[in-house]
């Protein structure tokens, strides 16, 4: 993933109003007490501090995103707010600085899509998840593949469908890395971006909890 651009933008977004968030994974993810969770692409953390409320203080959340810009709002609303189970982490989603089997849940809300390798990110998501852990993803696909002159568009990137994948391709990853009990909980209509076609959804699954998962 080119992150160089997207950490541009949306470090100087995070002292903006914009809602960068384009789906609503957290609405179903329902963190348990003393689970240890994971958002990827976690902006300015207000998802994390949604979580860090549910799992309480036996439980931890971490936010993981590329723009520094983003983490230091975090790291300040966290403050801001006296939230202490809570770690704010720059890293890139194809190699995430966190141990393996970690986390009883990982949500992402529109962030996955911008990675250049998916299967990498998903298979990231995968090892960082313990056995049995699952995943609550919002996301957006396309209908059929997003045209080359989009790949680097800024406008394109900003909103989100720049990199988006076939439904699919989408699927067929999470199938290929092992993912089970995998469902789409909600699916909007296809809309028109430029030449392309999209659609959002929000999916989930969990890893296997068996002795090969």
């Amino acid at each position: 993933m080119d992150y160089s651009a997207i950490n541009i933008r949306y470090g100087k977004l995070a002292s903006s109003d914009c809602c960068l968030s384009c789906g609503g994974a957290i609405n179903y993810a329902k963190a348990k007490s003393g689970e240890v969770c994971v958002d990827l692409g976690s902006g300015r953390g207000t998802d994390v501090l949604r979580m860090a409320d549910e799992v309480g203080e036996a439980g931890l959340v971490y936010g993981i995103d590329i723009s520094e810009g983003m983490l230091e709002k975090a790291r300040q609303n966290a403050v801001k707010l006296e939230v202490q189970n809570v770690r704010f982490i720059q890293s890139e989603l194809e190699k995430i600085e966190l141990a393996d089997g970690i986390a009883d849940l990982v949500i992402s809300n529109c962030t996955i899509n911008h990675a250049t390798n998916k299967e990498a990110v998903w298979s990231e998501v995968y090892r960082i998840l313990k056995k049995g852990g699952r995943f609550v993803v919002s996301d957006i696909y396309a209908t059929s593949p997003i045209p080359e002159e989009y790949r680097n568009d800024p406008m394109a990137v900003a909103e989100c469908w720049a990199g988006a994948t076939t439904r699919d391709e989408y699927l067929g990853t999470l199938n290929k890395l092992g993912f089970t009990g995998v469902e789409i909980i909600e699916e909007s209509k296809p809309y028109p971006k430029g030449k392309a076609e999209v659609a959002s959804l929000t999916i989930a699954g969990k890893r296997p909890s068996g002795c090969c998962g």
